[in-house]
């Protein structure tokens, strides 16, 4: 069994900030890549951003300057730092990760519950 776990969502001022934590558990060999999506209501889930097992990034062109992606590989945890928000940064952030796991070394691509992040003008 293996589950992403967030934590950190909630309302907030504009140009204040938060931090989401996502922690990943279970029976993990190895974790590729972990990252954050984000679904308003209305809209499609879209990529926030990303980390990789090499440390590189990949960050959204509305948060960058504004969101940063970080990642504790002994922990198996990643962190959105999230700077600077606007109202229309309001949405479900869902952390996701693409992973390797002990049952015969599977790749499995795992998604957390979400955690709301309200942004009020």
């Amino acid at each position: 069994q293996v589950q992403l776990v967030e934590s950190g969502g909630g309302l907030v001022q504009a140009g204040r900030s938060l931090r989401l934590s996502c922690a990943a558990s279970g029976s993990i060999v190895s974790i590729n890549a972990m990252g954050w999506y984000r679904q308003a209501p209305g809209k499609q889930r879209e990529l926030v951003a990303g980390i990789f097992s090499d440390g590189s990034t990949n960050v959204a062109d509305s948060v960058k300057g504004r969101f940063t992606i970080a990642r504790d590989t002994a922990k198996n945890t990643v962190y959105l730092q999230m700077n600077s928000l606007k109202p229309e940064d309001t949405a479900v952030y869902y952390c996701n990760a693409h992973m390797i796991i002990m049952t015969n070394y599977t790749y499995l691509e795992v998604w957390g519950q979400g955690t709301l992040v309200t942004v009020s003008s």
